[in-house]
């Protein structure tokens, strides 16, 4: 993607954002869990949750929303690429710019059924530092805690 633009979520781009991660969600084939909301309260929760509350970046293809990326202090909490251009670098191009704003370290949760992700992120020098069984997240479905870098739970896991 030659044209790739990468900036901050802005109001304006909210709904259109929101769409991407459901589709990503949604897409055939995807190894998540079904979304528990509606695309309604997803487009609410990034107009008022992840806009003002995260630090959420959005990657543009000719102008059009192709991916979306929301940093919570040290932790990739989002990373959706539309399914339609998955595969191309947008989802590399995004993890580069998380590891160059938190040069520390990063840390993520993935579903253990995304084995997808999970080679992604392990391609990008995450490593896996525990599972869970899913009680703690709203889908309540087994996840993988993975760590980037120097982060706290890389160091709490080796020693």
């Amino acid at each position: 993607m030659d044209d790739l633009l990468i900036r901050p979520m802005e109001p304006s781009d909210t709904d259109e954002a929101a769409l991407v991660w459901w589709k990503a969600r949604h897409a055939d084939g995807a190894q998540l869990p079904p979304a528990i909301h509606t695309s309604e309260e997803v487009r609410i929760w990034f107009a008022d949750v992840l806009l003002p509350d995260g630090e959420t970046w959005i990657a543009l293809d000719d102008g059009r929303i192709v991916a979306v990326l929301t940093l919570d202090g040290d932790d990739l909490d989002q990373l959706y690429v539309d399914p339609d251009v998955a595969g191309q670098g947008i989802g590399s191009a995004l993890v580069d710019l998380a590891k160059d704003l938190r040069p520390g370290g990063l840390a993520l949760w993935t579903f253990q059924s995304n084995l997808r992700a999970q080679e992604f992120y392990r391609r990008h020098g995450f490593t896996e530092v525990r599972r869970t069984d899913g009680s703690a997240n709203e889908e309540r479905a087994p996840d993988v805690r993975m760590v980037w870098g120097a982060h706290p739970e890389r160091l709490e896991s080796t020693g």
